[in-house]
């Protein structure tokens, strides 16, 4: 449903030349945030990405990979975008994109000190809907970077809200909303509201300008912009002529038209001899200074149009623009702007209110209805440009300065091979504007609700020959490829396939077949003993550990209890696509037995290679020195709780095939069998046929384990999962390895160590995608078990709950992090007092990165949608429908 249904009467049809994947993706939100201090744009020495291209240079340096803008949208190869500008007399530079501090001048890392939302957004982006609040006072630029600075980590940060520059109302809300006529004929209405006691003037330019790909020594003609009368005109080669009609402002009168070109300010930058008279900054210069910096015959690769607008206090003014292919130049801008606009907007998001509606079940609060559409929302917005050629970017461009042969061995020297350019899901599109490989696969499952098909193009996409390494690796995220992610791709593969009513074989069949190649580079680089006891680093958990688990001291080895529970959870679900696979060519059988005695090895290797600490209960990290000597990192955190996530319910005749054919895996049924008799839980389905729960772990230690997991004084909160138990806080762990001492304690809100940045905090807080993991394993087994497993939740209640119900009350826990409460407060807001009570604020929802292990308050990136959008699937899919192949292994 949705855009697809009508054609409203406007430019005429589509410019020859496009190529999308379907019509509907011509447009979208496909410009970041934030281009600047991204390591595609560096080509320092040192991989100094942060210094090398920082925000003050933004506005002056043409970027060499992709775009950054406000409310922005562009076409699917980004050729032409259009955004916002602002300028509210006081600045000292036009707000074109978001301010943020950098990862060294953040006291946890780098962080954007804005607001603004993404309050709506339907899959073909035919509605799309932006808000933002801007100061009318001087933006804080300095007070901000200087705060903080001098913060350490055991202080808060120093927000925005902080400085005092909303005190009083003063500021703009600024709503940019986006709908579509067709593919092709995008309808863009900006709403500014004067939330000040008193009236004030702001200046809006509506951005419309070409991505720069001529100025790097390829063959590219350079596009056109120019004015012709209210219309804007932009030509380029392979897209065709757009123009975008300008509506006049709420008095009548026409806006200012500026143009100047989309190039570097070399003078600026660098005090070289100008390169170009009217340089990429050129339309802010003349707004705020009066410059002679933009062209008057009013052609160029970039144009505004100044729009001067006084507005009463508490009220609003609307402007209106039109941007669309057509093979002649429109004649008037006024039939294109008039009451088809308002017709297109009000079918767009009427339609996406069908949509949602649809998608949300029948016993869905108002409140969650409203989390569930802004999840849904920011990971549509969350859908991303991404260009990224790594041997062009380490070798440098024709014509221009050759890059420092440092980096030929340096940032992603190993990955020659990727060549990325395409629509990915991004993490944040301003902390995290580059994809992500565990990211990408959580999203993929929220995307899976919205478009199917682009959640599987996604997870292709990562295993493609241009992207997925030829030994078989999957690059971890653009900071350093080469870095090991958690393996999820598989299980979001089979989610998404799920989600998607379990009938496209031909997508898990691909996915399965590069998986394999990724699942042996698994077992060949990350098992360096070759007993099936897993390394990897790092894995997505950044400080969670006492030591940097990617830079392990010396020659020792750090055998990992989370790479190696992942390494079975991979194993399970590679078996479980296997068997969906079996059931339509019996060749895969035989991978299916395969799978099944490498995970035989692995939970072997976790029974008896020295991982379970038997007095504590909880699985641990080791450090292997090279002398010999075995150091348990004795940390309790999620990572001794990873282990938990593999299990599987097996039918009689699987288990008796499996037996028959292979020894280890009868090793390991013997023991699960008779645990579970000694128990009296042998599991029954239907009438009577015996099944056998297989998990990486045995029942006892499931038990032990799952007491530590609920216990409300460890690890679970009022709001999910804790990354470290709660007891540390009392008792912080402490290790000496040689020279070094190193502790962990619990920290429920941001790091205060510098592992990774510290921008991220794993040493305590609550994260959506472990959580989401547990909640999906629990209720998936609850399921196929019913009520054969009961467990004590809480730990010390004595109140014994199926797995269902424990499911069910942490997806609970998860989803209140954004109800409003009793008292009518959202946990997600903490104490910041303006987005609990004031109205302009409060229903405007962020999605933050983690949430503190105590009271539920958002941290670190806020637009983490990203894994957080996560909430969404827990409300759409409060019981998660059985296991589609979970039945038999073999049909």
């Amino acid at each position: 449903m949705g855009a697809e249904r009508e054609r409203v009467a406007g430019f005429g049809q589509p410019a020859d030349g496009l190529s999308a994947a379907t019509p509907w993706y011509t447009w979208g939100p496909y410009v970041s945030e934030r281009a600047w201090g991204t390591v595609r744009e560096d080509y320092s020495a040192g991989g100094t990405a942060w210094e090398y291209l920082p925000h003050d240079h933004a506005r002056s340096r043409a970027f060499r990979w992709s775009e950054d803008g406000l409310a922005a949208i562009c076409d699917v190869h980004q050729r032409l975008c259009l955004g916002l500008a602002l300028w509210n007399g006081c600045d000292p530079i036009l707000k074109e994109r978001i301010f943020g501090l950098t990862g060294n001048e953040g006291n946890h890392g780098e962080d954007a000190k804005e607001y603004w939302w993404y309050l709506d957004a339907l899959p073909s982006h035919a509605w799309l809907r932006w808000r933002y609040h801007y100061p009318q006072a001087a933006f804080p630029y300095e007070d901000l970077v200087a705060t903080n600075r001098a913060r350490s980590r055991e202080e808060a940060e120093y927000e925005l809200l902080d400085t005092g520059v909303f005190d009083e109302d003063r500021y703009w809300v600024i709503d940019v909303d986006y709908a579509k006529a067709d593919p092709t004929d995008v309808l863009m209405r900006v709403r500014v509201t004067n939330a000040g006691r008193e009236a004030a003037m702001l200046h809006v330019l509506p951005t419309l300008w070409f991505r720069n790909r001529w100025a790097w020594g390829d063959e590219v003609t350079k596009p056109s912009l120019r004015s012709d009368g209210q219309m804007l005109i932009a030509e380029e080669p392979r897209l065709g002529r757009y123009a975008l009609a300008l509506g006049a402002d709420p008095d009548g009168a026409p806006p200012a038209i500026l143009v100047c070109e989309n190039e570097t300010n070399a003078a600026r930058l660098f005090g070289a001899a100008p390169s170009c008279p009217y340089p990429k900054d050129g339309i802010g210069d003349h707004v705020l200074h009066g410059a002679d910096s933009v062209n008057p015959e009013g052609v160029g690769t970039k144009a505004a149009a100044w729009y001067r607008l006084t507005v009463a206090a508490g009220e609003s003014a609307e402007l209106r623009l039109r941007l669309g292919a057509c093979a002649e130049p429109p004649r008037s801008s006024r039939r294109l702007l008039g009451r088809t606009l308002d017709r297109v907007m009000e079918l767009r998001e009427r339609e996406a209110d069908e949509f949602y509606d649809e998608l949300a079940p029948g016993d869905c609060t108002r409140d969650e209805r409203a989390v569930m559409r802004q999840a849904f929302a920011g990971t549509i917005w969350g859908k991303q440009y991404y260009s990224y050629d790594v041997a062009r970017w380490l070798d440098g461009d024709p014509g221009q300065p050759v890059p420092p042969a440092s980096r030929l061995s340096g940032r992603n020297s190993g990955w020659r091979h990727l060549l990325a350019l395409d629509i990915m899901s991004m993490p944040d599109p301003w902390e995290y504007p580059w994809f992500a490989a565990w990211d990408l696969g959580f999203h993929a499952v929220v995307l899976a609700h919205l478009d199917p098909a682009f959640a599987k193009y996604q997870l292709l996409l990562l295993c493609r020959e241009w992207i997925q390494d030829a030994d078989g690796a999957l690059p971890a995220y653009e900071w350093a490829f080469g870095d090991v992610n958690p393996p999820v791709h598989a299980w979001a593969a089979m989610k998404v396939w799920a989600i998607d009513g379990a009938t496209d074989h031909e997508f898990l069949e691909r996915v399965f077949l590069k998986l394999l190649i990724n699942f042996t580079w698994w077992v060949n680089r990350k098992d360096s003993q070759g007993n099936n006891i897993f390394e990897g680093g790092f894995l997505g958990l950044d400080n969670i550990s006492a030591i940097d688990r990617s830079n392990v001291p010396g020659m020792d080895t750090l055998e990992q209890s989370d790479a190696t529970g992942w390494m079975a959870f991979y194993c399970l679900t590679m078996l479980t696509i296997a068997a969906v696979l079996s059931q339509r060519d019996e060749a895969y059988e035989d991978l299916v037995l395969k799978f099944l005695e490498h995970f035989a090895g692995i939970a072997e290797a976790l029974e008896s290679q020295g991982l379970w600490d038997e007095q504590d209960g909880f699985y641990y990290d080791v450090l292997a020195g090279a002398d010999g000597s075995r150091t348990p990192l004795k940390v309790s955190s999620i990572v001794g709780l990873i282990p938990l996530l593999p299990t599987v319910v097996l039918d009689a005749d699987d288990v008796h095939l499996a037996t028959s054919l292979r020894k280890a895996f009868a090793r390991l049924q013997e023991r699960h069998v008779r645990e579970q008799e000694a128990a009296t839980q042998v599991l029954r389905a239907g009438a009577a046929q015996e099944r056998l729960l297989l998990s990486a772990v045995g029942l006892d230690r499931m038990r032990r384990l799952f007491a530590h997991a609920f216990d409300e004084s460890e690890f679970l909160s009022p709001f999910g999962l804790r990354s470290v138990s709660r007891r540390l806080r009392d008792e912080p762990y402490r290790v000496t390895i040689g020279d070094m001492t190193a502790s962990v304690d619990y920290e429920p809100a941001e790091s205060r160590s510098g592992l990774f940045g510290g921008n991220s905090n794993w040493r305590g807080p609550v994260w959506m995608p472990l959580n989401y993991l547990f909640v999906d394993a629990l209720a998936r087994l609850g399921d196929q078990v019913g009520d054969g497993f009961v467990f004590e939740y809480p730990t010390g209640s004595g109140v014994e709950r199926t797995l269902g119900e424990i499911a069910a009350d942490l997806r609970r826990r998860l989803i209140a992090i954004w109800l409003p409460g009793e008292d009518g407060r959202r946990p997600v807001y903490g104490a910041v007092e303006r987005m609990q009570s004031d109205q302009r604020w409060r229903e405007n929802l962020l999605f933050f990165e983690y949430f503190n292990g105590d009271d539920g308050a958002g941290l670190g990136a806020m637009h983490q949608t990203g894994w957080s959008a996560l909430v969404a699937d827990l409300i759409v899919g409060r019981r998660i429908p059985p296991d589609p192949c979970a039945r038999s292994l073999y049909g």
